[in-house]
């Protein structure tokens, strides 16, 4: 078998396969390469060893890390899985997608676990399931966005073959399967990437520390790297799409951008495998360049998160205020009118939070509206509050239902976070599992001292190195069959087969989205449907925009017709969908 690693600072490297060593020899055609000849198969342990160290590498581009990110490679025979059948894909357009996270979906915490609840997903309607990341970490438990080797998959989740199995049955029950990936940063525990090259840069720093070397000396390599990565994600186990990571932190100086780079790789590979594909980007810049066409000067990526789609819904749900929620909680149901219509809030106006006018607007006559994907809740939003708490914990259920309705109505992609379609109360908490002390200590008190800032007392924050916060943050399976939850689900589910049903729904032409926002109220027009929610304690009078007689498709409280004028009398903390006649 033939092993190689780039290593172009070493004098000398070996690689020890099943405990024996065998010298590598310098690539003639590859600068910075070494290869070398060894037997080996599935399973076999190998590692890298740089200039006589004693200490053993694992391999960057390792399939798979048995021991864990610190332990050595095994070797991974991609051809050897034996898939159920062809899988056509299933491209974005159209699509529900469901954040999932691994660890937390079951209190197993394993690809096999969470097997057994993919039927529950289907019936629900989604179309793709969103994996938080599973690149190795510290521990058996954590976020994923502190992972080392980044073509590997966690082992305690179930390892190669684990995910495999978790894609085949998904697949069967024609769920799409997308993967969070982070380019942007690896975690501070296993990270042996600058022992063998020039993979991270000083000439950037990001909130991480030096920035991933995509435009300094050696950085040929460090984008191969990544892409390599991204395209062997998709190819070899069968994934639909990925989701970038905070792509505003991939500092890149050069003329043609990483994500560009890319988008036009993985548009390559789509074309070869014949199904579709697609990268979906997390970036809080509000530029619409990052999903414009490559030919239009852009970078070519096919969908983006749109946090002000959040906040605004968030600010008008909760009252919140504070923080980033200050500008969208001034502008109450017309700052949802507003991302309604034009996608961005800030679309170069004044950002109070930034201090500084942010965005650029969309070009709302030739942008498709799926390239933007909505959500009330996200691991971000939930886990990145001081004790992890969800929508539900303090919204009631109208008002729970009136945020659904918006976003499975609108004209973006939405996207659920686990467990919302229910209104599970377990909270989803920030946690980690690292051996070494210090660094947990760290981890604990650097947690503590960012919320004390906030007025939070130390020991109301969760101690993320606590397995019970864990523990706490796994979905309770008992809730979705209680009564008190069972409405919510069931909402959800009518509103997804809904949109699956009329046209109207997913229609990308954003210029056809109609809005009328009230006092606590608004309307959003989609085609012949109105969508009507009431966000206020009391009835309230929503106008329709359009006289008329009206039927009603779903709503979540029963009320009387609209009048003929097109007014609709609407319960306090609740949401209809009509059709207009």
């Amino acid at each position: 078998m033939l092993f190689e690693v780039w290593a172009p600072g070493a004098a000398d490297v070996e690689v020890r396969v099943d405990g024996r060593a065998h010298d590598m020899q310098r690539d003639p055609g590859r600068d910075g390469w070494w290869v070398a000849e060894a037997p080996a198969a599935e399973g076999s342990r190998y590692a890298f060893v740089l200039d006589g160290s004693d200490r053993p590498l694992p391999d960057p581009r390792s399939r798979r890390q048995p021991d864990g990110p610190d332990g050595a490679s095994a070797v991974v025979d991609h051809d050897a899985f034996a898939w159920s059948g062809p899988w056509p894909g299933r491209p974005l357009p159209g699509a529900v997608l469901y954040e999932l996270h691994v660890g937390t979906f079951t209190v197993e915490g394993t690809f096999d676990a969470a097997v057994e609840r993919l039927p529950y997903l289907a019936g629900l309607g989604i179309t793709h399931i969103e994996l938080m990341p599973l690149c190795p970490f510290p521990g058996t438990h954590g976020w994923g966005y502190e992972g080392v080797s980044l073509w590997a998959v966690h082992e305690p989740y179930g390892g190669p073959e684990g995910l495999k199995r978790f894609v085949d049955a998904a697949h069967a029950l024609g769920l799409g399967v997308v993967l969070d990936v982070v380019h942007n940063h690896l975690g501070p525990s296993g990270n042996y990437l600058p022992a063998f090259g020039p993979y991270f840069t000083d000439r950037h720093h990001t909130p991480w520390g030096d920035a991933v070397n995509l435009d300094a000396p050696g950085s040929d390599e460090v984008r191969a790297y990544l892409i390599g990565s991204a395209l062997a994600w998709l190819r070899d186990y069968r994934l639909d799409g990925l989701r970038l990571d905070a792509v505003h932190a991939l500092v890149d100086t050069r003329a043609l951008h990483f994500l560009e780079e890319l988008s036009t790789e993985v548009d390559a590979l789509s074309a070869a495998l014949g199904r579709p594909l697609f990268l979906i980007a997390e970036s809080d810049l509000n530029d619409p360049r990052s999903t414009a066409p490559r030919e239009a000067g852009g970078l070519g990526l096919h969908a983006q998160w749109n946090d002000d789609f959040h906040h605004a819904l968030h600010a008008t749900v909760t009252g919140e205020s504070h923080g980033y929620y200050e500008d969208f909680a001034r502008a109450g149901t017309g700052g949802l009118a507003k991302v309604l219509r034009e996608v961005f809030f800030h679309n170069g106006t004044y950002s109070g939070f930034r201090h500084r006018v942010h965005g650029r607007p969309v070009d709302r006559t030739g942008t498709p509206a799926h390239r933007f994907l909505a959500y009330t809740q996200t691991h971000d939003q939930i886990g990145n509050r001081a004790t992890g708490d969800r929508l539900a914990a303090t919204a009631a259920p109208g008002l729970l239902a009136a945020a659904a309705a918006l976003v499975l109505t609108s004209p973006y992609t939405p996207m659920l976070f686990m467990g919302e379609e229910w209104g599970a109360l377990t909270p989803w908490q920030f946690f980690t599992d690292h051996a070494d002390p210090e660094l947990a200590a760290a981890i604990t008190r650097g947690r503590r001292r960012e919320f004390a800032a906030h007025g939070w007392a130390a020991e109301d924050i969760p101690d993320p190195q606590d397995p019970a916060t864990r523990r706490r943050s796994c979905l309770d399976w008992s809730e979705p069959d209680t009564h008190a939850h069972a409405a919510l689900l069931d909402w959800y589910r009518r509103l997804i087969a809904l949109r699956h049903a009329e046209p109207d729904l997913t229609d990308p032409d954003l210029e056809a989205v109609r809005v009328i926002p009230g006092e606590g109220t608004l309307c959003v027009g989609r085609g012949r449907l109105r969508v009507a929610v009431n966000f206020s304690a009391e009835d309230a009078e929503v106008d329709l925009g359009l006289p008329g007689p009206a039927e009603f498709v779903a709503a979540w409280t029963p009320c009387e017709p609209p009048d003929a004028y097109g007014m609709l009398q609407l319960p306090g903390h609740s949401a209809a969908v009509l059709r207009l006649g």
